[in-house]
């Protein structure tokens, strides 16, 4: 069975808000298996002031915010009610690439893969891609954590 989650759904998950929200959509989930995400990515986002004014270019870093961002959805939906009010920290990143820079008008698609989980502790491994070409990746671990 998959799911899709609208803003609003997501918002009900992810604590974070605008200019750190960084998931648009939900396009398909798996629970226990993978979630696909989207961001738009537009001018208008406050980091392309400074980072660059002469070529916009987002930053590595929000790239690997927003697939964070897809592991705790996943894991928010995979966990149901068992983890219900829990809140998904990041806490660990390994072996992150980039490959291609990530410029306005593009669409990031953002792919978690659940690999397992231990004591609260959800393993995931994350790919993010353009138009079908590879954007990052990076092997990513968050923790639930009770608000």
């Amino acid at each position: 069975m998959s799911i899709t989650l609208d803003i609003l759904q997501i918002q009900a998950f992810l604590p974070h808000r605008y200019p750190f929200l960084l998931v648009d959509k939900v396009i398909e989930c798996e629970p226990g298996k993978r979630l696909l995400g989207v961001k738009n990515v537009t001018y208008n986002e406050p980091f392309f002031q400074g980072h660059f004014p002469q070529k916009p270019i987002m930053p590595g870093v929000l790239i690997l915010e927003a697939l964070a961002q897809t592991t705790g959805l996943l894991a928010s939906e995979t966990a149901g009610d068992e983890l219900a009010g829990m809140i998904y920290y990041l806490v660990g990143i390994d072996k992150a690439k980039f490959k291609r820079p990530v410029v306005p008008g593009d669409q990031l698609m953002l792919e978690s893969t659940y690999v397992k989980s231990k004591r609260n502790i959800w393993a995931f491994e994350c790919v993010a891609s353009v138009d079908g070409e590879f954007v990052a990746s990076a092997e990513i671990r968050c923790a639930a954590v009770v608000d």
